[in-house]
């Protein structure tokens, strides 16, 4: 006789059903584990054993056979000890089959039967209610589970801090109460733009890229407070959506990021060091986790010294900018995360920092700033919607007194022009209409962002003069549109047209 117990697999955020069956035979004792495990799976029998001991429980001197099925899908990570476990105890008619023929089940077992969280719970408790499954899942990740119960009509969720409470509650000695969703508590306070003083039109760009969702690249010297304006567009974004948050949510539950099981609510800020890896940035490694374009999903994905990244790894930025997905192709794995992410990126204009200033000058200008800016590509320099210039900030702007807008000035603002794109969104017939500017494309764009006829004369000449890319075009088209809609003006005027021209560099360092 065959004991079964439902679990899953996950590829990228797609996740899989996978039969654990357990039967226990005549023979020689043994533990066999198969269904292509990874190290981490086949040390859950050593866990199993400890846990089931620890409860009192010895395993039979028979031959144990655990078949992880499909057998072709790699097993990994260490969700599967309680599926183990709990399809043993149902072969030895310690606990009844059809109790967990009902429930897909994930959590890692200590020695001492206790449940350990582990990552994508939220996943696959929307798989489960997919199914018409209910949920087992340690306590610790109750709360995230709890979430796709609300979405799906409660279906059951059981989430026990011990393998002991689950036996108990199966067999009617004690009650599991159900887990409540619990959300991400509000920020302490974000860092303001009033602490900034001077730079004006750098602050006017950031509010640009925030309202419109555009990416952004900061080029200065060193201290000129690029790393601070970006610090402070988490302050001048929306919160998400619960669809959004929704989304955001499953890809930190795979990456096991997500704190007390509790949904995000604020939009992501990742800032990597320069001296990531591919994999750490666009996603992959042994397990194929996600990387930082997907962690920053719907979110900001901040790089400092831009130019100090690898140059592969820069490069392979430039698919995720274009399609807002980071695919990850292996031999044995084919994963695709969602990376729908704001890039905000900071440079020196040479490797000094001190090209352009008269009092520091560059002793190697002007290689010294075509090698450093040369190792931005044109093509990922083509995919970056604002390019401003931030000097460096003088003594005199330093005594003045602290400027009168702050952050809750500009996201005001900002929120009013994503209200606008919103409201643009819901009144269309498109059901893939995209919510900000940054993402319009094809016909969309053109009926959206149409300029007037002094615009589109503009535009035309100054393509031609700046030798724009299709790609540099529409771009300028967006970049009005997100003007037009922080002014709120119905259509695209020259002057939208003029900023947004402002804002794009021919290439690096020109």
């Amino acid at each position: 006789m065959i004991a079964r117990v439902n679990t899953v697999a996950f590829q990228g955020i797609d996740v899989l059903p996978i039969d654990v069956q357990v039967q226990i035979s005549g023979g020689l004792p043994s533990f066999t584990l198969v269904g292509l495990p990874d190290k981490a799976v086949g040390e859950s029998r050593e866990r199993v054993r400890a846990a089931l001991h620890a409860l009192g429980l010895a395993l039979p001197p028979k031959r144990i056979t655990v078949n992880l099925a499909p057998a072709d899908v790699v097993k990994e990570g260490s969700h599967y000890d309680l599926p183990i476990a709990l399809a043993l105890l149902s072969a030895l008619d310690v606990l009844p089959r059809d109790m967990i023929a009902g429930y897909s089940v994930l959590g890692e077992l200590a020695l001492d039967g206790a449940l350990s969280r582990v990552a994508g719970v939220l996943p696959a408790a929307m798989n489960a209610a997919e199914r018409g499954l209910g949920l087992i899942c340690p306590s610790a990740c109750g709360p995230e589970a709890a979430w796709a119960a609300d979405q799906h009509g409660r279906i059951e969720v059981l989430a026990p801090g011990t393998l002991l409470a689950l036996i108990n509650h199966a067999k009617g000695s004690q009650l599991l109460s159900p887990p409540e969703p619990l959300v991400e508590e509000e920020a302490a306070g974000h860092l303001d733009l009033f602490d900034i003083k001077g730079q004006e039109s750098a602050k006017r760009a950031l509010e640009v890229a925030a309202a419109g969702g555009h990416n952004l690249l900061m080029i200065g010297p060193p201290g000129s407070g690029k790393s601070m304006l970006a610090a402070r567009l988490p302050g001048l974004l929306p919160p998400l959506t619960p669809v959004e948050a929704l989304e955001v949510s499953m890809i930190h539950s795979i990456a096991g990021l997500l704190e007390g099981g509790r949904l995000l609510r604020q939009r992501p800020f990742r800032d990597p060091h320069h001296s990531a890896s591919l994999p750490a940035l666009i996603g992959g490694g042994q397990r194929a986790k996600p990387g930082e374009v997907s962690l920053a999903h719907r979110g900001v994905l901040f790089l400092d010294e831009l130019p100090e990244f690898s140059r592969q790894t820069l490069e392979a930025l430039r698919q995720p900018l274009e399609t807002g997905k980071a695919v990850v192709a292996r031999a044995n794995l084919h994963a695709t995360y969602p990376a729908r992410f704001q890039l905000v990126a900071a440079m020196n204009p040479c490797r000094c920092g001190y090209l352009d200033d008269p009092d520091l000058t560059c002793g190697r200008a002007p290689r010294c700033a075509l090698d450093y800016q040369s190792k931005i590509s044109g093509p990922l320099f083509d995919r970056i919607d604002l390019h401003v210039d931030v000097p460096a900030v003088s003594p005199t702007d330093l005594s003045l007194p602290p400027p009168k807008e702050t952050s809750a000035d500009v996201a005001a603002r900002v929120a009013a022009a994503r209200a606008i794109q919103a409201d643009r969104a819901a009144g269309s017939s498109d059901p893939d209409m995209p919510t900000t500017n940054a993402e319009l494309d094809g016909t969309l764009l053109e009926s959206i962002a149409a300029p007037d006829n002094p615009g589109r004369t503009l535009l035309t000449e100054a393509a031609g003069r700046m030798k724009l890319s299709a790609r540099g075009y529409h771009r300028v088209l967006r970049v009005a549109r997100t003007l037009a809609d922080l002014e709120g003006a119905e259509g695209v005027r020259r002057t939208h047209i003029a900023e947004a021209l402002s804002y794009r560099r021919l290439a690096p360092g020109r």
